[in-house]
Formats: structure tokens, sequence, C-alpha cells
């Protein structure tokens, strides 16, 4: 045996070990998966908090209501550019090193974000926080490496709770603070949170043990994805504003879905391109990719249209003040986070195909129930159910993904997932404002008339949330299984261990 292959199968062998001896280490693992969701409740709830309160920001400020939603669209524009090339950096130079830095530039614009004098700088600030939405896929990445197998499925399905319980927390926690205390309070708060959670990752999480050290970032790529993705969520964002005719949206939409040739003809040619067209074309990652975009359309198209309802005067809506409306949908939050941790504990016994059916199922069964709603007391009742059948969806979407890429691409990969994700957030508003804007009848309050959503409105709002579900239903038959009892975790591991380091020397 030469010298080389001597080399190679022991360091093989040092890193099964190492991750052999992880499985028992169950102190560093629960630590570690504590600080990473606390992390990322903390950035999905700093996104979503000003959503309830944007129309006292235009007071504050002195501007437009439409010029409010540029504090919601830049981040989610700023955050989905950014996240694929930031992953990328992951699988190169490591993904803890990559999420440090993410956290402090994070940290600052928090608390930079807390003291805006002007709105100018408010969209400054607020834009560039938008790179905490990189911490997601990197903390899906770095316990998809360091857990074993038979644990990725709990610790996947912990992370996914945070995220979506950080939207309900945001909407309903976040409200409440607003309302009671200034929306800069919430900042205030959020602001040493982060700066502590980025001291204790620091010191307490390991760094990842796959890094491709001579791959390099594709710069052109890099650029052009991050042009057209900027281009197009803006576009779907503001479209509601701005008019879907409107010369900006049609050229921010035509231009960024143009740049996606040119990307795509690019990336096939390069040896390591941003984009792996052969991994993205593989069933399971595409099924996950489409599940991220259905699920994330569906969290917001619910979540906007019963804020409206809520809100409304009557007889549109219920004319419930901003702290109301947020209790009202806190238990969307909850149950997300009380479920899906015993989901994923299910998830790694019956495997992920049936628990993404069920969830499809269970999600549409919720949307149809919230179309028929007559009192305000039925929504949150309603919204339990689709939380339920989003934690089934969501949780496993998850596993499915992170256990069907190489650890080599997993920061690219699940990155590019969270893209997926950010542009159905960014589609379910956008849908969800057309709607009610186009289904409006004219009511007269204090002898002034004002447009007002229809009933119908929400009810087709529901319909269009519960057909996601049906079409999630459908994707999910054409998965691929990847738990079962044949699978054997150390040998499983060994194989991606051997893979992985394969695929870094013939680079």
């Amino acid at each position: 045996m030469s010298y080389e292959c001597i080399c190679r199968k022991k360091s093989v062998d040092q890193q099964v070990e190492a991750q052999t001896q992880s499985q028992f280490d169950v102190k560093y693992a629960i630590r570690t998966l504590v600080l990473f969701g606390l992390a990322i409740v903390t950035v999905m709830y700093v996104e979503i908090m000003l959503t309830p309160v944007l129309p006292r920001l235009a007071l504050d400020y002195n501007v437009t209501v439409g010029q409010t939603t540029l504090v919601l669209a830049l981040y989610t524009v700023f955050g989905t550019a950014i996240t694929p090339i930031l992953g990328k950096l992951g699988d190169i130079y490591g993904k803890k090193r990559i999420m440090m830095y993410v956290l402090i530039c994070y940290s600052g614009m928090v608390t930079i974000t807390s003291f805006t004098p002007d709105f100018s700088a408010l969209l400054i600030s607020r834009t560039f926080q938008g790179v905490g939405l990189a911490i997601i896929p990197l903390a899906f990445s770095i316990a998809r490496e360091q857990f074993p197998r038979k644990m990725i499925p709990r610790a996947q399905a912990l992370i996914s709770a945070m995220l979506v319980g950080g939207i309900g927390l945001g909407l309903s926690v976040g409200a409440f603070v607003a309302n009671s205390f200034g929306w800069q309070t919430n900042y205030h708060i959020a602001a040493p949170v982060v700066i502590i959670l980025t001291v204790l990752i620091f010191y307490q999480v390991r760094e990842s043990t796959f890094r491709n050290r001579r791959a390099k970032l594709d710069y052109a790529g890099s650029a052009m994805l991050g042009s057209s993705l900027a281009m197009i969520v803006l576009g779907l964002s503001e479209g509601p504003q701005w008019g879907w005719s409107s010369p900006q949206i049609l050229a921010l939409l035509g231009v960024g879905m143009l740049l996606l040739i040119p990307l795509m003809l690019f990336e096939r040619k390069i040896k390591e391109p941003l984009l792996n067209f052969t991994q993205l074309r593989e069933r399971n990652v595409l099924v996950s990719n489409i599940l991220a975009v259905t699920t994330g359309t569906a969290i917001l198209l619910t979540f906007t249209s019963m804020i409206y309802k809520l809100e409304d005067a009557k007889p549109s809506g219920y004319g419930h003040d901003i702290l109301m409306s947020g209790l009202y949908l806190l238990p969307f939050a909850v149950v997300m986070l009380i479920v899906s941790y015993p989901v994923g504990i299910l998830t790694s016994r019956v495997g992920v195909k049936p628990l993404l059916l069920v969830g499809s199922i269970i999600g549409a069964l919720g949307s149809i129930l919230l179309s028929t709603e007559t009192s305000s007391i039925q929504i949150p009742e309603y919204i339990s159910v689709i939380s339920l059948g989003l934690s089934f969806l969501i949780v496993s979407r998850q596993v499915l993904l992170v256990l069907s890429i190489k650890p080599a691409d997993m920061g690219s990969m699940t990155s590019i997932n969270q893209v997926f994700f950010n542009i159905g957030q960014s589609l379910g508003p956008a849908i969800a404002a057309s709607i009610l804007s186009t289904f409006a009848s004219a009511i007269v309050l204090s002898g002034h008339a004002h447009l007002f959503p229809t009933p119908e409105a929400f009810r087709y709002i529901s319909w269009l949330a519960a057909f996601l579900f049906i079409v999630s239903f459908v994707i999910a038959l054409f998965v691929k299984e990847i738990i079962g009892r044949k699978i054997k975790d150390s040998n499983y591991d060994k194989e991606e261990v051997v893979k992985s380091q394969e695929s870094v020397e013939n680079t």
C-alpha cells in the first residue's frame, strides 16, 4: 500500500472515529442545538417583528406606508442574494468561521438599527441585517456534520422549529413589545442577545469537519446569481405597492429572470460552480427545494391575510389592535415549538416520506377550515391545525435535504434551499396583497368611504393555501426514502466521509 493511501486511510479513520465519539458527547450536542436554536429564532424574530408596525414607522419617520415596506423587502433581498455565497464560503473555509463573521456583522447592524436617527439610516442598517439569514443554512450544515445520523432528524427538527417559531413570535410577541414600549425596544432586546450568542458560539461550537480547501469561489456566478435573486425578490416584495404593471416592477422581474439564462450557461462550464446543477437535479434535492417554496408561500400567505382579517375594521375584519392580533396568531408559533421535536423523533422511526404526506394533508385541512371561519376565536384554532401540518412538512423536508447531499456541499446546498424558502416568503405577502386589493368593496367609516377586502378575498387566500399543500402532497410522492432499517448509521457515516475525502483530493 502506498504512503498516500495509508495517509488517506488514516485521515478517513480519524474522521470516522471523531464522528463516532461525538455520538456520546450528548452535552455538546444539546449545547450546540440550544445555541443554534436561539440564534435562528432571534434572526427570524428580528426579520418579521416590524411587519405589524409599518403604519407606526410611517408616522415616526413621516414617510408613506409604501416606503416602509422597503424595510422588510431590502432585508430579504440582501439576505437572499448573499446567502448562497456565504454557504459556498463555508464549504471552502469552514462553516463555523463564516458563521462567526456573519454573527459579528449581524450584531453590529442590529445594534445600529436600534439607534437610527432617520429613515435612510434605518433602511441601510436594516438591509445589511439580511446577512443574518445565512446563519440558518450554516447551522443546519454544522448540525448535519457533527451529529451522528440517528440524531440528525431531532437536531434538524429543533432548528426548523426555531425558524418558523421565530416568525410566529415576531408577529405576536414583537407586536406586543412594539405596542407597549415602542418598536425600537425590540432591537434593544435583540442586540445584547445576538452579541451574547456570538460569544457563546465562538467558544462552544466546533469547526466543521468537511472543507474543500482547494475550491475557489465562483465570483462571476456569485455576481449573476446575487443580482438575479435581488431583482426578483425586490420585484415580488414591492409589486403590490408599486403596481404589478409598473415599469419598475416589470424591469426588475424581467431582468432578474433573464440573468438566469447566462448564469446557467456559465455554471455548466466551470469546474467549481456556485450552483451544482448535478445535485440540484437529484430527485430529493429538487423535491426539497420545491417544498421550500410552497411552505414558505403558505406560511406568509396565511399570516398576511389573517393580520388584515384581525385588524381591519368591521364588517370586513374584526377591528382588533396590534396587540390582540399578535395574541391570536401566537398559537401558530407555540404549536410549532412544541410539536417539531417529537416530529423529528418520529421521522427517524417511520421515515421522511410518510410525514411529508401527512403534513400536507393536515395543512390542507387547516386551510380549508380557516376558509370557513365566522368569528375571530376560530382563527387561532384553525391556524394551530395549519401549524401542525407545517411542523411535519418543514422538519421532514429539512431532514430529507441534509441526508441527500454530500457533506462537502452542505453549506452551498442548504443555502440554496434557504433561498427558495425566502422566495416563497416573498411570494406569500405579494399574492395575498394582490387578492385582497382585487376583491375589495367600499365601506363608509366616519363619513368617508374606504376600500376593504371582502369575505371572498380571505376565502380565496385560504383555498390557495390549501392548494399549495395539495401541491406539496403530490410533490412528496416522488421522494426517494432515505431513512430505513437497512441503513446502518456507522457504515453510512463512514461511506460519506470516504466519498467527501476522495472528492476533496480529486479536486
